[in-house]
């Protein structure tokens, strides 16, 4: 190539470094290693969270003059992960990469900043004081009142859209993020946001049928001359005038998040309900997984006829997707069961609360065994899953965009979630009431692990950029042209997707059976996404987070991927990385402790509370402080996560703040072992 330039970027680990020649190499997770030139115009900087802060604390060396050759001296290390911007040269046999901004990940000890106790927190605190901001300006408590002014649609800065829809999916993952962040930081805030974003989300969208025990989530509600409609079938294009389950799942993601803090009754009732929709219209009643198999569920209904299989319903009719089947797992599931299991000290309606239970961990089975069995492909040659599927559970290759094509971050999505779901089923083997079950319980545990590697493993060669890093969106499932790799659209990256990569590597980190190499390699690809999400995916001008960027960080702002609030975002995804990359961190990599707020509501009906933060391993964590209305208890059972609550009034509409730490699996007392009864 003569005179060719291109502005790229590189993320890699330094090797030899050569300050008299202002060079120094790195070696990019393909394999390939660049030189990499520092001119009088580079600058050294460190990666920033959504504060700005400046976290450059690197000590600056006696007779430092600033020159290209100090700056290397003082910023770079042999086996430090760094990422470079920089403009490459190519001329026939001369090659360049000049330097223009090299970005810092670690402190000068070595530590990674995204790795400090605090990163996440302040993340997650920034980003619910954006949307708050966004939507209602300078207020510190809300009513149901306020959230009139809710918008799903936000522009670049955070201001309304002259389409005034609100949807009950985005607003209940707004209440997802606002719920999460006062799990972690315990801030009144985003719980009073909260609590009135669920009493809105419960007047306006909730629609009950004629016995009120079954609940439908309105689409949306929009202003008109005369005041508001609100509209039942979906208007999403993809959906459009059905009644699509994503949208239903979505829509108890916030309820199942703020139950786990308030035990509202109110709000699990009408979770309950859903489910029972779910059971009773999306079922598919012949499934091969039995009559009640519940989770095996069709992605759309009719809104007029509220059938599965109507002609209206064109190429969705009939169909099931990794929507309709794995979405109830992260969105709603985990959570749900996490409030509940164990079950609680006087719970007012106990056999209900147990039958409820019941169908819930029958969902996770079901949808489960169905990702493990029918998702991937039968070809071993094909690395990824198949997603969308005909009633018959064969492979639909021709529906509109998706037609053969793999969406990285579902792969990435799947192997996060099967993990979890494994995690909980290693803790089932404890609380087998026979061999045989408990032989099952680790069979069925070890099949999901086995291939949430094999799909962790196929996208880190694959789905991953291997000289930048970041997750890739679509690509072609049999790329032609014998290309590695065939991008229907582009070589873009988009937010939520990088959120999968980071928690399905950090996850795996800790809780893969593989090889201790493979492990390591499992937390420098969560590392390397981290840094690539850090670096590229914030907003710092406006405190929000990027839709999508390039193959090499620059923020697309065109069209939709400019807006902050839309269809496709809200409160969810960015709340739900800091939320879990907080607790993984702190757990498998750092082994910090880290604290969870709860405040049960005076009607809450139960007299115990359930703190374990997700799916772990039997063992690997304990509760070391509990404190309740300000005051610590002197007693505490570690291996318990279910806190009763005392009968005295001053325990409920209190805050609980529960301290949780690592405990290596087999390190601790016999006395503190899991009993049957304490939880996982």
């Amino acid at each position: 190539m003569k005179r060719f330039t291109l502005s790229t970027t590189l993320m890699g680990t330094v090797l030899d470094i050569k300050p008299d020649n202002k060079l120094f190499q790195v070696k990019c997770r393909s394999g390939d290693e660049f030189t990499i030139s520092v001119g009088k115009e580079t600058r050294f900087e460190l990666v920033k969270n959504l504060d700005g802060a400046n976290r450059d604390r690197y000590p600056t060396p006696p007779n430092f003059s600033g020159s290209p050759s100090d700056l290397i001296k003082k910023y770079l290390s042999p086996n430090r992960l760094v990422a470079v911007r920089g403009v490459y040269q190519e001329d026939d046999d001369n090659i360049h990469f000049n330097a223009r901004i090299i970005y810092l990940l670690q402190s000068q000890h070595g530590d990674f900043l995204f790795e400090s106790q605090n990163w996440w927190l302040k993340q997650i605190s920034r980003l619910a004081d954006t949307w708050l901001g966004y939507i209602f300006e300078d207020k510190q408590t809300y009513i149901i009142d306020d959230f009139r002014l809710y918008q799903t649609n936000l522009n670049i800065t955070g201001s309304p859209f002259l389409n005034n829809i609100q949807e009950c999916a985005t607003l209940s993952r707004l209440i997802y993020g606002l719920s999460s962040a006062y799990l972690l930081t315990g801030n009144e805030r985003f719980l009073s946001a909260a609590h009135a974003g669920v009493e809105y989300q419960r007047e306006i969208f909730r629609c009950l049928s004629n016995d009120g025990r079954r609940c439908f989530w309105a689409f949306g509600k929009q202003k008109t001359d005369y005041g508001y409609r609100v509209i039942n079938h979906s208007l999403n294009d993809d959906d459009r005038d059905t009644l699509p389950l994503y949208e239903q799942i979505y829509a108890l993601a916030g309820l199942a998040q703020y139950y786990r803090i308030t035990l509202d009754w109110e709000v699990l009732e009408d979770i309950e309900r859903t489910i029972r929709a779910f059971n009773d219209f999306y079922l598919d009643r012949e499934s091969e997984y039995g009559e009640n198999a519940f989770g095996d569920y069709f992605s759309h209904l009719d809104y007029v006829t509220m059938d599965w299989n109507s002609e209206a319903l064109g190429d969705n009719r009939a169909r099931k997707n990794w929507n309709s089947i794995g979405d109830h797992i992260p969105a709603y599931l985990v959570n749900l069961i996490l409030a509940i299991e164990p079950l609680p000290v006087h719970a007012y309606s106990y056999e209900d609360l147990h039958t409820f239970i019941s169908i819930c961990k029958k969902i996770l089975h079901t949808t489960s065994s169905i990702v493990l069995q029918k998702f991937p492909d039968p070809n071993p040659s094909v690395p990824f899953v198949n997603e969308r599927f005909f009633r018959n559970w064969k492979p639909d290759h021709h529906w509109r965009w998706q037609q053969d094509r793999a969406v990285i971050g579902h792969n990435l999505k799947i192997s996060w979630n099967l993990t979890r779901v494994a995690n909980y089923y290693y803790c089932m083997v404890e609380r087998a009431e026979s061999q045989k079950e408990a032989a099952e319980y680790q069979q069925f545990a070890n099949r999901l692990m086995k291939l949430a590697d094999q799909l962790a493993i196929n996208m880190s060669e694959v789905g991953l950029d291997l000289f930048r890093s970041g997750v890739f969106d679509a690509v072609e499932r049999h790329p032609e042209d014998s290309t590695f790799l065939e991008f229907p659209w582009s070589n873009t990256k988009d937010f939520w997707q990088q959120e999968q990569g980071i928690l399905a590597y950090l996850i795996l980190y800790g809780c893969t059976h593989t090889e201790r190499d493979q492990r390591q390699d499992y937390l420098q690809l969560a590392r390397e996404l981290e840094a690539f999400w850090n670096l590229f995916f914030l907003d710092q001008e406006n405190k929000g987070i990027f839709f999508r960027v390039t193959d090499i960080g620059d923020p697309v702002i065109q069209g939709d991927y400019s807006k902050k609030g839309s269809h496709s975002i809200s409160g969810y995804h960015a709340f739900e990385l800091n939320y879990l990359a907080h607790i993984y961190n702190s757990v498998y990599v750092t082994h910090h402790p880290f604290c969870l707020y709860f405040k049960p509501g005076t009607n809450c009906r139960r007299r115990s509370l359930n703190v374990l933060p997700d799916f772990f391993k039997p063992g690997v964590l304990e509760v070391t402080r509990i404190t309740v209305d300000g005051i610590e208890r002197s007693t505490l059972d570690r291996s318990n996560f279910r806190i009763e609550l005392n009968e005295d009034e001053s325990q409920f509409g209190s805050e609980v703040e529960v301290v949780v730490e690592f405990t290596p699996v087999g390190a601790k007392d016999k006395k503190h072992e899991h009993s049957k009864n304490s939880g996982r």
